[in-house]
């Protein structure tokens, strides 16, 4: 009862989950990004695919049973898309099977224009999204139409996509091809795919931004989770050799060889930007 009065108690959704508490999205979310438009030149040559490799689920279980309200972060998914369109890059959208993109609308910019746009150009893909498996049996022997895959943040990335094959194919598809791979935030949680039937985790000795586990571990005091994750991301990936770049959820972002990473929903505009004149200077 007190957190509630004080706008900490995380809000309970229709199907029993959690959203984040007025106190939580208050600090945490805005109605319009830091989204900065940019006339880049645009991409003329045949590389202008970029797989978007979405979650197609919604709650993730907390380590107390209670199931908080997620999916993919809006800002996260359409502010990189953003750039790189503007770049010259299509999508092709993707869940793991075919059912629709999950977006945490309770953090969508709704006074956002641009994000606004993007997501209704792309609405009828989110809702009809290639499914993965069709992707691994058709696509993967067309590289030269790919430039790169590209795994949105929200926690939920973190339900399947870590533990689906498919996932770990594309991964190794796209660095044996020369692609790009593109994450932030939570969306990192897609490189353990690639640790999958005991393989060597792809990704050792690369430098990183992560959503670090030390903010997870702090926001169910705010509401923003309705309990402690049911495990750590960061962690995970520094015990199988990676280096993390960031110690905050901050606009921190990351190019190391053909990985690009960024920190939160805050390195959204500065992945973007990074990603868009990255693949726009490697495939000129």
């Amino acid at each position: 009862m007190f957190k509630r009065l004080l706008g900490l108690a995380p809000k309970l959704e229709a199907d029993g989950s959690y959203s984040p508490s007025r106190v939580a999205l208050w600090m945490a979310t805005s109605a319009k990004t830091d989204f900065e438009k940019i006339s880049y030149p645009k991409y003329q040559g045949k590389q202008s695919k970029i797989l978007v490799i979405f979650t197609e689920q919604k709650n993730m279980t907390m380590q107390n049973g209670k199931m908080f309200s997620t999916g993919n972060h809006p800002v996260e998914s359409l502010v990189p898309m953003l750039h790189l369109k503007n770049a010259g890059f299509d999508f092709e959208i993707a869940t793991l099977t075919g059912k629709p993109v999950v977006f945490e609308m309770w953090a969508f910019p709704n006074k956002d224009e641009n994000v606004q746009a993007i997501y209704k150009a792309y609405k009828s893909s989110f809702e009809q999204p290639k499914k993965l498996q069709a992707f691994v049996d058709h696509s993967l022997t067309d590289s030269a139409s790919y430039a790169a895959v590209f795994v949105p943040g929200g926690h939920g990335a973190m339900l399947g996509i870590p533990e689906d094959k498919n996932v770990g194919k594309i991964l190794r598809w796209a660095q044996e091809e020369g692609l790009f791979t593109i994450t932030l935030c939570h969306g990192p949680s897609s490189l353990l795919a690639t640790t999958l039937d005991n393989q060597k985790f792809l990704y050792d000795g690369y430098k990183m931004a992560v959503f670090p586990d030390s903010v997870d571990k702090q926001t169910p005091m705010i509401g923003y989770l309705p309990g402690h994750m049911p495990w750590g991301l960061s962690e995970k990936l520094k015990h199988l050799g990676a280096t993390i770049v960031n110690t905050k959820s901050d606009d921190t972002v990351c190019l190391d060889r053909k990985l690009i990473t960024g920190a939160s929903p805050l390195a959204s505009d500065k992945l973007g930007k990074l990603a868009a004149n990255t693949l726009l200077k490697e495939l000129s």
